[in-house]
């Protein structure tokens, strides 16, 4: 009798401990938001209430649906992950420091965890520990994470941000535990990101593979049955069409975790991409997707069960609750942004049949796009500043956004040249313009003609002068010749003597003049420029380069590579005679007339 009550007992406790041995874990995740609440394409075609009426991309509160309805349907362990660069690329981002509004709002939406990327330390670590702070002190966020900064406690630049890991805000790693299971999350910043973020100083951040095992082993000394690495690093495909970069790279090297969640790159990743046993998952850019991964927990082991991008589309309502805070807020960008400047958020600005477009993992060197922003700042500040300047540039990596067919207002022409601040209100980086000699600015040239080839960010395009040049012949020996173009359209050369002292202005946002100054790394010593100013005098402080666009008032009125894209498209022709400009057709296609092949 009491082995039979004995059995009976054991049978008992089987069937729940049988039924606990399988679990499963499903993330979902998005990365590189960029601060898109309305969507991806023209915000005038944006209707997150009803469906079946937009073509647009994204958009928060479509976003959130997706993630409230995943939440509600899955009875298991669902967990909700942003894997960085949630700011910076609208005029929403603006208003952070004040509002704090966007992490206030990925809490409501339903995030778990959000991480920090580069495009977090754009402003610098003072300003993404105020934002963090203006966001606490109004209401919940998520988690946030990002585990290999390194700080410097003898610089007072991250004091603020240091304060914020010691108070347990920011982590450098996390541990959710749902249903039994302890979840280790730790997050990095990887090296290309890391290059890109020049303003985190004083903030670095340590190498990834070693880092990597260091938060592996302790987190397994956390007792955690699952290490997901949250990694703003990045995928891309070789010429072969395989998956290489960072990530990839991580999966092979570091053993014990149990999936990759990526950023940084802009990549989807559409079929199961495994790297020894461990997955990696990205959804692309700007919300356009949220990705769910789906794990199985059994007998102490961790299996990946699948991965997909669920389409965020208009084949989904939006959430409410996030119509409503979204839009609250775009009245606060109307008020405190725009209206100073005589805008309007939904009033059209142009309007186009055509794309413009800069893909910097395309056929970027075909750019309609950036020829046209060159050509805008040239005539910005030629009209706007006394001085004016010779030539004006721009580089795919500024370049965010893409203009499709259709109606454009303010905040689309932002999105376009969304990076940067000045030391006014206006958001957008300021407008400076440095002075070189014949030689140097030859110099210049001939390293920004092979720039790209070490990372696509740096091809440039130019308006104001005409370069011949021999891609056959050796380094720094290319260009034959350089013209500038005057205000009054007459072309004139440009001597290469050193023995020329005659200087030439360049024109560009504040961040790619300082471009100038690494010259003499990216030509391994061979050339150094001095960029000067007016009078030939060194210039030391950048600051000092920013162009008055307004000589008569009093201080530096800043202007800016947007206003000047809006500016010039606003001025263009009304063919259809609607009241909206028309963009120039002469931009419908590639316009490569600034530097012209010859052998």
């Amino acid at each position: 009798m009491k082995r039979l009550l004995l059995s009976l007992l054991l049978i008992a406790l089987a069937g729940p401990l049988t039924a606990q041995t399988e679990r499963k874990i499903v993330i979902l995740h998005t990365n590189d938001l960029h601060s898109r609440l309305n969507g991806f394409t023209p915000e005038a075609d944006y209707s997150p209430s009803t469906t079946g009426d937009d073509k647009t991309k994204g958009g928060f509160a479509r976003i959130a649906s997706i993630l409230r309805s995943e939440k509600r349907n899955n009875p298991d362990i669902t967990l909700s992950v942003d894997a960085g660069d949630f700011l910076m690329g609208t005029l929403f981002q603006s208003l952070e420091l004040k509002y704090g509004f966007q992490l206030r709002l990925m809490k409501q939406m339903g995030y778990d965890v959000v991480c920090l990327g580069n495009h977090e330390f754009d402003y610098g670590p003072a300003k993404i520990a105020g934002t963090i702070n203006s966001s606490i002190g109004k209401g919940e966020i998520p988690a946030l994470l990002l585990s290999n900064t390194v700080t410097d406690p003898q610089d007072a630049g991250d004091d603020e941000l240091e304060k914020l890991y010691d108070s347990g805000v920011v982590r450098r790693k996390l541990i959710i535990e749902r249903d039994g299971l302890r979840i280790g999350f730790f997050s990095l910043l990887g090296k290309d990101a890391v290059d890109v973020a020049p303003l985190a100083l004083p903030v670095t951040f340590a190498k990834q593979t070693s880092f990597a095992r260091k938060m592996v082993r302790e987190l397994n000394r956390d007792g955690c049955d699952i290490v997901i690495c949250v990694s703003h690093s990045g995928v891309s495909k070789d010429k072969k069409g395989k998956w290489t970069g960072e990530d990839v790279r991580l999966a092979k090297k570091v053993r014990g975790i149990d999936a990759i969640i990526s950023g940084h790159s802009h990549s989807a990743i559409n079929e199961p991409l495994i790297v020894k046993g461990i997955p990696i998952v990205q959804t692309g850019e700007y919300g356009q997707n949220v990705g769910r991964l789906e794990l199985i927990h059994e007998r102490g082991k961790t299996k990946f069960a699948g991965s997909m991008l669920i389409p965020v589309d208009d084949s989904i309502a939006g959430e409410d609750d996030v119509i409503e805070a979204v839009l609250a807020q775009q009245l606060l960008v109307t008020d405190e942004i725009l209206a100073p400047l005589g805008l309007n958020y939904s009033v059209p600005v142009a309007e186009t049949d055509f794309l413009l477009e800069c893909n910097e993992q395309g056929d970027f060197h075909s750019s309609n796009l950036g020829p046209m922003i060159a050509d805008a700042i040239h005539g910005y500040v030629n009209r706007h500043s006394s001085a004016g300047c010779d030539i004006a540039m721009v580089a795919v990596g500024v370049i965010r956004d893409r203009i499709v067919p259709g109606m454009m207002t303010a905040p689309d022409i932002f999105r376009i040249m969304s990076l940067g601040s000045g030391n006014d209100e206006v958001p957008g980086y300021p407008l400076s313009r440095l002075f070189v000699t014949g030689k140097e600015l030859k110099n210049i040239l001939e390293i920004l003609l092979i720039a790209h080839k070490s990372s696509p960010s740096n091809h440039c395009f130019y308006s104001g002068l005409r370069v011949k040049y021999d891609p056959e012949r050796g380094l720094l020996r290319r260009i034959n010749s350089i013209e500038i173009i005057g205000r009054d359209g007459v072309a004139k050369f440009v001597s290469f003597s050193g023995e020329d002292d005659t200087l030439y202005s360049i024109s560009a946002n504040s961040y790619m003049l300082e471009f100038i100054g690494i010259i003499k790394k990216m030509s391994l010593g061979l050339i150094r420029v001095v960029p000067k100013d007016m009078s030939g005098n060194p210039v030391v402080d950048m600051k000092s380069a920013v162009i008055d666009m307004n000589e008569e008032q009093q201080g530096i009125q800043e202007g800016k590579e947007w206003l000047a894209l809006l500016e010039y498209i606003s001025s263009m022709k009304d063919v259809d005679n609607d009241s909206i400009p028309e963009i120039d057709r002469k931009y419908s296609a590639a316009v490569r007339t600034f530097f012209e092949e010859v052998r």
